[in-house]
């Protein structure tokens, strides 16, 4: 009798668990050792995120920590490959639907989807990507990592998430390559830089007041921006804030393996577990799938390489005879900003290069205008 108590006591326990998490438990996987601050700091986080009434069920997989009995352990020698081995085999046995770990060897073309709280108005913020590379080619990458955002906030229930791109190098080509597949059909949502001019191109105030649901963005800065959302208010040594640089997300790529970092604190690895267990339960696999499929459907691949500048001709071209340039032409890459300025030259327009507030422009007197523009748009610049 007292054992049907328990398992009756078990099974209402899980519906409980179940209504205040807003779906089925999700078991995934956390290693165990590989952490700055220890095994035992990679276990507090783990009790942080079973005891945070959250969908997930923990898994630990290393070497067991003394004083964490209560926590479930596949158990493993205190080595590194011995540990990943072990994550491998639980997630291809089904023993656990999502992993979160301090390494993995991603192939080319999956990358990770990163989260954080951005301090001005404590907004989650989701940055794409994180680590990892989606492309080669940086602003495909880029595009990409706007898809697998968008996927990635899906998959977390939000319905209609807004974009903004930072403004990076690649920046303006991304935009146009993202606007250009929203004139095709695909369902892609600009935000807006809380700044007066506004546009979905974001400034640094934009990442600080979390302007945008999903912050695409190269994975080289975004990884940067990662350290420094989650660890500005330590010093830089513990990663105290968010959850972690997230799900790692591919085209065909149906594992869900989370990165946290050897510096990530206990409330960023619960963050991270919680955070893994939330697109597993909202089929993060499937969503990027959806949303590769939607944007092929609107021209992804031709977009892409009509957007890419050309590379920069061998050729000497001079320079017209000079005039007052008053007109700014925008949305330059500024890594293709002075072939745009050739271009125009080669045409016998007289331009200028110049930086402005919210990135390169090239200028141009207003009797030009026109003209200008349509070179430049003939010729992929904008």
């Amino acid at each position: 009798m007292s054992e049907i108590k328990s398992l009756v006591g078990k099974a209402l326990a899980d519906i409980v668990a179940e209504a205040r998490s807003g779906g089925p438990r999700v078991s995934v996987g956390l290693m165990s050792m590989g952490s700055e601050m220890g095994g035992e700091e990679l276990a507090r986080g783990a009790m942080l995120a079973v005891k945070g009434a959250s969908r997930v069920e923990v898994v630990m997989i290393g070497p067991r920590v003394a004083g964490f009995d209560e926590l479930a352990w596949i158990e493993t020698e205190p080595c590194e490959e011995d540990v990943a081995a072990a994550m491998e085999a639980a997630l291809s046995e089904g023993r656990i639907s999502g992993a979160v770990a301090l390494h993995y060897p991603f192939p080319l073309g999956v990358t990770t989807i990163g989260r954080v709280v951005t301090p001005g108005r404590g907004r989650p913020m989701i940055i794409a990507s994180s680590t990892g590379t989606s492309a080669v080619n940086r602003v495909e990458a880029m595009v990409r990592n706007a898809l697998y955002g968008i996927a990635t906030a899906k998959a977390l229930g939000m319905a209609v998430p807004s974009v903004g791109i930072l403004n990076v190098d690649g920046a303006q080509i991304a935009h146009k390559a993202l606007s250009r597949l929203k004139e095709n059909g695909y369902p892609v949502s600009f935000g807006s830089s809380v700044r007066k001019d506004g546009g979905a191109v974001l400034r640094g105030n934009d990442l600080l007041a979390g302007a945008v649901d999903v912050c695409v963005t190269d994975t080289l800065t975004g990884n940067v921006l990662m350290k420094m959302f989650s660890s500005f208010t330590t010093g830089g040594s513990y990663e105290s804030l968010g959850w972690g640089y997230g799900p790692s997300v591919g085209e065909g790529w149906t594992k869900v393996i989370s990165i946290i970092s050897r510096a990530s604190g206990a409330p960023v690895i619960s963050g991270a577990l919680e955070f893994t267990a939330n697109v597993v339960g909202g089929g993060l696999p499937e969503r990027v799938a959806t949303e590769i499929a939607a944007a092929r459907r609107a021209g992804l691949a031709e977009i892409v390489e009509s957007l890419t500048p050309r590379p920069s001709a061998a050729e000497t071209v001079t320079a017209p005879p000079s005039e007052p340039t008053g007109e700014e032409i925008h949305g330059v890459d500024v890594l293709a900003i002075e072939d745009g300025v050739k271009a125009l030259w080669k045409e016998g327009v007289y331009a200028e290069s110049s930086m402005g507030c919210t990135g390169p422009v090239i200028k141009v007197a207003e009797k030009n205008l026109e003209r200008a523009e349509e070179i430049l748009r003939k010729n992929g610049y904008i």
